[in-house]
């Protein structure tokens, strides 16, 4: 048996920067295969990956009357195509550029039969290089890797309890490797106003759709710029007035003013005596924050956190 990190590892953004940047584009590649195949799904959750036992998957992609999946394996350090026909091909992650994998995934499905071409700019990112030139992010260090995993398994868990405390719309907990970050998203309902874009290399139609209703969305993010380490996020859109003076739990956390979000600084979460409890505080209040300022009918939308084998009382 593979010895895997603590449940909620250390892993400074600093640390693994280079391994960072290179997997944040091999996870474009592989969102934008499922993109160009995927029948669009509001606030473009068809283009998101998925948490796994072992990494990250794209779930079932269309392909005419069969489908096939694509999973990043960060236990074997390998990316796994399968096809619903029993067909698959495998390679490895380390020792690869942007530009070889790019290269070698392309060649691995028109192997399958599955020809497919897709936009090769990267999307969120400033100065983006064209995946098939991209020589320059070629670095995988497979501990911070395997660290990094497991931080999504256990922050998926949590998000994904925080979510049965809610009947109204609300999203899949998802990756999305645009902006590189697993959240989950709930609605309250109503219409937003448009939303301005500007997003770097995103087109402003699709920041458009993705913030059609007023929201509150939370989520985990391994760092950059403005806060350049691993932390939990919480924002609403549009913000409401007195939203950002609101106090949340626990103690660690803060509104930036910088990003227009309130922050939780991972390693908060990672030192705390009970780390669930922690990140589920921040999801609570943050969402209460929201709720409340913009007064959204919370009778109406929320219920009794789920638990196993419990039918919901109605």
């Amino acid at each position: 048996m593979i010895e895997m990190p603590a449940p909620w590892p250390e892993l400074s953004t600093a640390g693994w920067r280079e391994t960072y940047d290179t997997l944040h584009l091999w996870t474009q590649i592989v969102g934008k295969i499922r993109y160009v195949r995927s029948p669009w799904l509001n606030h473009s959750w068809h283009v998101a990956l998925y948490v796994t036992a072992r990494g990250l998957t794209t779930s079932p992609i269309p392909d005419g009357t069969r489908t096939f999946q694509i999973d990043f394996d960060f236990i074997d350090h390998v990316l796994r195509i399968f096809s619903s026909d029993g067909a698959q091909r495998q390679l490895t992650l380390p020792g690869q550029s942007v530009a070889s994998f790019h290269a070698d995934v392309m060649a691995a499905l028109a192997e399958l039969g599955i020809h497919i071409a897709i936009d090769e700019m990267p999307n969120e990112l400033p100065e983006p290089i064209r995946f098939s030139l991209d020589r320059k992010h070629a670095s995988y260090d497979p501990d911070a890797v395997r660290r990094f995993f497991q931080i999504l398994v256990n922050t998926d868990r949590v998000f994904k309890q925080f979510r049965t405390g809610f009947l109204g719309k609300a999203s899949p907990v998802h990756f999305f490797w645009g902006s590189f970050d697993l959240a989950v998203t709930r609605f309250s309902g109503r219409r937003a106003p448009r939303h301005p874009g500007g997003v770097p290399n995103l087109p402003d139609a699709v920041a458009c759709e993705a913030y059609s209703d007023e929201v509150c969305s939370a989520g985990f993010w391994p760092g950059s710029g403005a806060i350049d380490y691993p932390a939990f996020y919480s924002y609403a859109y549009p913000e409401p007035a007195g939203y950002r003076a609101v106090k949340v739990r626990p103690g660690a956390a803060f509104f930036s003013e910088a990003l227009g979000e309130f922050i939780l600084p991972y390693d908060a979460v990672r030192t705390a005596a009970d780390p669930d409890r922690a990140l589920l505080e921040f999801l609570q209040s943050t969402y209460e924050a929201a709720a409340d300022t913009a007064r959204w009918d919370r009778e109406a939308l929320e219920c009794a956190s789920g638990q196993p084998r419990v039918v919901r009382k109605i």
